[in-house]
């Protein structure tokens, strides 16, 4: 499941660097629809460092992941949220601007943040996927599995589960419900993804060729 939302950050940084390229100069409503598909990604970034902080980190402790390596994923963690915070402050200067010079400055923040996020989910995958695979049945890993099911309420799930299944890939779809119920999906991602289906999906329509 981790190894699914990292595809899904990645899938989103490409599709804005797309976007930013192609960007028109003076076209408002394209510069406000990215903004809103920014701050969902935004979002969704965010909850899931935090949650990484307060409920994975732990779990990893108890099956042997070191406290160096927990640290490096920190320190990692925070030069994310610094360049997250910098591409934010453009994306916003884009919306009000909906100019190509901001799109172009908006592009070198997201190549920036790109370097930063990819090279930090590429870590934690090669430092993690091994012991969580060795140690799925131990019980801090089941409790770190409860614990994000319960994190959040169902408009937030229902954003993040319609956010994961907007998708070029057949193979991450099906992936995903492996991971979670068919029921669960159609309830919260379909009735309490709406919104994003709506107003922040369509955003990507044409940007996903070549997507990793």
């Amino acid at each position: 499941m981790n190894k699914l939302i990292h595809r899904a950050v990645r899938r989103d940084l490409h599709r804005f660097r797309s976007a930013l390229a192609a960007f028109v100069d003076g076209d408002r409503d394209r510069a406000a629809a990215l903004h809103r598909a920014w701050e969902n990604f935004e979002a969704q970034l965010t909850e899931h460092h935090q949650g990484e902080h307060e409920i994975a980190w732990p779990a990893l402790t108890a099956i042997g992941v070191t406290g160096p390596t927990i640290d490096s994923f920190d320190a990692e963690h925070d030069a994310m949220a610094a360049d997250l915070a910098l591409a934010g402050d453009v994306m916003r200067q884009l919306r009000d601007s909906a100019s190509r010079s901001d799109a172009d400055a908006a592009g070198v923040a997201m190549a920036r943040l790109e370097g930063t996020t990819v090279t930090h989910l590429d870590h934690e995958e090669q430092e993690t996927e091994a012991p969580l695979v060795q140690h799925q049945s131990h019980p801090a890993v089941k409790d770190m599995g409860r614990r994000f099911s319960r994190r959040s309420g169902p408009a937030t799930a229902g954003t993040f589960f319609a956010w994961m299944q907007d998708t070029p890939s057949s193979t991450d779809s099906a992936a995903l419900r492996e991971h979670v119920p068919g029921p669960v999906l159609t309830v919260l991602g379909g009735l309490f993804g709406r919104r994003y289906r709506r107003e922040v999906a369509p955003v990507w329509a044409g940007t996903d060729a070549g997507s990793a």
